[in-house]
């Protein structure tokens, strides 16, 4: 089996907390694949594992984790809660009932998974993940596929995620997302950072950086990535491909490169839609 030369580096979040800066995503992985994967990753050197309640493989997850044999502590655990918990009890009622699927004390980082704004609890939301982090029953907090008219409404609380995890890839810079991120020290997570249909990693752009650094087309995207200073997270089940989308700090893309790929960013009407879509 490859092994990765390094384990990720870590990204310090605004409360001082250090995530590593590249995870397994698991959607949409079953309780089963997850155990099994999950473990395998973390002793590949994987130390970001994400996963949610609407994944339905929480308690996968936590199998995998202590079947790793890796300590606890070694190990950053994400997950995220539904709109039916959109209230101050309800994060904290959704945070219990996730502890209990993972077989955890604590999660190292709970998000809102999305706004839901139709429904208009959002804010409530994060303020109960604010008294989770009270509480020591998380160690930071944040928000998912949140817009920056989302955001604002959180910061003119005084409210501000420490991660907002969204859909980004070269395809998809959300740059007007990614400034405010920029703006309030906010760490960029990004799901899907190799695309779902697999034709970007067929782009011109991203084939001739990975023929000029001997590397595969999806190493020099998540590359892409950690040079801009976000935590993409993502999913494999196949060993070869774990240990690649692990092993990319070990190279730097050029000015020309970066720009190259972010030069393949366009408008996607299939995108989902976090003002409309949600659960």
């Amino acid at each position: 089996m490859p092994t990765p030369t390094s384990l990720a580096p870590t990204i310090t979040l605004s409360n001082g907390v250090e995530m590593p800066q590249l995870g397994l995503g698991t959607w949409p992985m079953d309780d089963a694949e997850a155990a099994r994967v999950v473990a395998q990753a973390i002793g590949m050197g994987y130390r970001l594992i994400d996963t949610a309640e609407n994944y339905g493989n929480e308690r996968g997850v936590g199998e995998g984790l202590r079947a790793s044999g890796v300590p606890r502590e070694q190990v950053f655990i994400t997950t995220k809660f539904n709109k039916q918990w959109h209230s101050v009890e309800g994060a904290q009622q959704a945070c219990d009932a996730s502890l209990l699927r993972l077989g955890l004390d604590h999660v190292d980082l709970l998000l809102v998974h999305w706004p839901n704004p139709d429904q208009d609890r959002y804010v409530e939301a994060f303020e109960g993940l604010v008294r989770l982090l009270e509480a020591g029953k998380v160690r930071a907090i944040g928000t998912s596929n949140f817009k920056p008219t989302h955001l604002q409404r959180l910061f003119d609380l005084g409210l501000v995620p420490h991660v907002n995890q969204i859909h980004l890839d070269p395809y998809h810079g959300r740059h007007d997302v990614v400034q405010v991120h920029c703006e309030r020290g906010i760490v960029t997570e990004a799901w899907s950072p190799l695309g779902r249909a697999g034709a970007m990693l067929q782009e011109p752009a991203i084939l001739a950086a990975a023929e000029r650094h001997g590397r595969t087309a999806g190493q020099v995207v998540l590359r892409w990535h950690t040079q801009q200073g976000y935590v993409p997270i993502p999913k494999s089940s196949d060993p070869v491909r774990l240990a690649q989308n692990l092993d990319v700090f070990g190279f730097t893309l050029s000015d020309g490169e970066m720009a190259a790929l972010s030069a393949l960013d366009r408008v996607d009407p299939a995108m989902l839609d976090s003002d409309v879509f949600g659960h």
